[in-house]
C-alpha cells in the first residue's frame, strides 16, 4: 500500500512469535513425571555410588557449617532487601538533587556517606545509580553511592558485628575500607572517566499511589529470590571450603599474607554473596587472617559475578571493562591498608 512503511516497528521484539502448530504443548503431568524420574535417578545414583565414597563426619561438618551460615544470615538478608525495596519505591526522585552538592567533587563523599543512611543490596544499587544519573546526578557521585550503599549501611554493619562478636575493629575496618574505596573510585572516575564510556538509560516515570506498593512488592520479590539463591550458593561454598580443603593447604596459603588476601578477594568475586550475609561466611573462614577476611568483606559487595553482569547490562561494556578492575584494585588495597592498621 502506498505511503505505508515496510520497516519493522520499534516494538517488534515484544511481539510474540507465531505458535508452532506442529508441536503439542507439554502437559504438566509429563513435566512432573520427568522431574520425578530425574530425582529418582539422582537418588539411586547417590545411594549406590556417591554415598559409599563420602565420609560421614565430613558430611556432618559440611551440613553444620552450611545451616549455620544460612540461618544466621537469613534475617539480615530479608530485612536488608525489604529496606532496599522501600527506598527504591518510596524515596522521591527529587530527594537526591536536593541533598547532594552541585560540585561533583564535593558530591562524591556525600553520596558515599548517604550509602550509610540509605542502604541497598548489590542488585538494587545498580539500577538506583542509573536512576540517579538519569535524574541529573553526576556519574562520579552516583557511582560512589553504588559502591557504598551495599557495603556500609547499618544492616551490613550490624550483621558484621553479630558474625564477629567481640571484634568491633572488624566492623570499623569494614566501614572505613569500604567508604574509602567508594569515594576514591568516584573521584577517579571524575578525574579520568569519559562520557562516551558510560551509557545512561532514560528516566522512567515515577509510580504513585498503589503503583509504589506494586513497585515495592516487585522489588522485594525479585531481590529476595536472587539474594536468597546467592546466599545458598555462598553457604554451600563456605561449607565446602571448610571441609574439602586440606588443613595443610589452608595453613600454607594463610601463612603468605599477599597470597591469602588475593585468594579471598577472588573468592569474594566468585561466590557473589549478598552483603547482608557475607560476614557470616567470612567468619567461618577461620583458617585465613583477619586482614584477608576484611578484604573479602570489602571486595564482595563491590565486585562479584552478578554485579559484573548488572553493570555491563546497565552501563555498557566500555564502562564495565574500566570501572570493575579499578574497583577491585582499590578494594584490595584499601582493605589491606585498613586491616594492617586496625586488625
Amino acid at each position: 500500500m502506498a505511503g505505508v512503511s515496510v520497516e519493522s516497528p520499534a516494538w517488534e521484539d515484544d511481539v510474540l512469535p507465531p505458535p508452532d502448530w506442529g508441536r503439542k504443548p507439554r502437559s504438566p503431568l509429563t513435566t512432573a513425571s520427568a522431574l520425578f524420574a530425574g530425582s529418582a535417578l539422582l537418588l539411586v545414583a547417590g545411594r549406590l555410588w556417591i554415598a559409599p565414597a563420602l565420609d560421614v563426619r565430613a558430611v556432618d561438618a559440611w551440613t553444620t557449617v552450611f545451616v549455620a551460615v544460612c540461618v544466621q544470615a537469613l534475617p539480615f538478608l530479608v530485612f536488608g532487601v525489604a529496606l532496599s525495596a522501600a527506598i527504591t519505591a518510596f524515596v522521591p526522585a527529587g530527594f537526591w538533587t536536593r541533598v547532594l552538592p552541585r560540585r561533583p567533587g564535593a558530591a562524591v563523599p556525600v553520596a558515599g556517606a548517604l550509602g550509610a543512611v540509605l542502604p541497598g543490596c548489590e542488585c538494587a544499587s545498580v539500577p538506583v545509580a542509573g536512576g540517579l544519573m538519569a535524574r541529573g546526578v553526576a556519574p562520579s557521585a552516583a557511582l560512589a553511592f553504588l559502591l557504598a550503599a551495599p557495603a556500609v549501611n547499618p544492616v551490613v554493619l550490624v550483621s558484621t558485628a553479630v558474625a564477629f562478636p567481640g571484634r568491633p575493629e572488624m566492623v570499623a575496618g569494614r566501614f572505613a575500607a569500604s567508604l574509602l574505596t567508594a569515594v576514591v573510585a568516584g573521584w577517579a572516575w571524575l578525574a579520568f572517566g569519559r562520557g562516551s564510556w558510560l551509557r545512561v538509560l532514560p528516566q522512567r516515570p515515577s509510580a504513585a499511589g498503589d503503583g509504589r506498593w506494586d513497585a515495592f512488592r516487585s522489588a522485594m520479590a525479585h531481590d529476595i529470590l536472587h539474594a536468597g539463591g546467592f546466599l545458598v550458593v555462598g553457604g554451600a561454598a563456605a561449607a565446602t571450603i571448610n571441609v574439602a580443603l586440606p588443613a595443610s593447604w589452608v595453613a600454607s596459603v594463610a601463612g603468605i599474607p599477599v597470597v591469602s588476601i588475593l585468594v579471598l578477594a577472588l573468592l569474594a568475586v566468585l561466590m557473589s554473596i549478598c552483603s547482608e550475609a557475607d560476614a557470616f561466611v567470612a567468619a567461618s573462614l577461620t583458617g585465613f587472617s583477619p586482614t584477608a577476611r576484611l578484604v573479602f568483606l570489602v571486595v564482595g559487595p563491590m565486585v562479584d559475578l552478578k554485579l559484573i553482569a548488572l553493570q555491563t547490562g546497565f552501563f555498557g561494556r566500555a564502562f564495565a571493562v574500566r570501572f570493575i578492575p579499578l574497583t577491585f584494585a582499590l578494594a584490595v588495597v584499601s582493605g589491606t591498608a585498613v586491616g594492617s592498621v586496625l586488625l
